[in-house]
């Protein structure tokens, strides 16, 4: 069983800062991408960042030059640093990791629980 535990949300001002953990545990052999969603109310699921496990990254527009997408292997955990938030990037925030659970097995997409991200105004 795997499970990602994810903390760091809250309500913050526009222009402020947020730091968003996620962490992976349980029967892991391997991680390949790591990332972020976001789901506004109304709103279909977004991608935000994905990381590989040889550190390459991507970003949706939105978010270019504001936010940084890093992970630590050895803990198992992704991050999401979200600086000069605005009142669009409220949502829930939502983490996944590809993961194999065993050695040459499939990798499949977990999904962390959900935080929630409000920015005002």
């Amino acid at each position: 069983q795997v499970q990602l535990v994810e903390s760091g949300g809250g309500l913050v001002q526009a222009g402020g800062s947020l730091r968003l953990s996620c962490a992976a545990s349980g029967s892991i052999f391997s991680i390949n991408a790591m990332g972020w969603y976001h789901q506004a109310p109304g709103k279909q699921r977004e991608l935000v960042a994905v990381i590989t496990s040889d550190g390459s990254t991507n970003y949706a527009d939105s978010v270019k030059g504001r936010f940084t997408i890093s992970r630590d292997n050895a803990k198992n955990t992704v991050y999401l640093q979200m600086n000069i938030l605005q009142p669009e990037d409220t949502a829930v925030y939502y983490c996944y990791a590809a993961i194999a659970t065993m050695r040459a097995g499939p990798l499949y997409r977990h999904w962390g629980q959900g935080t929630q991200v409000t920015v005002s105004s």
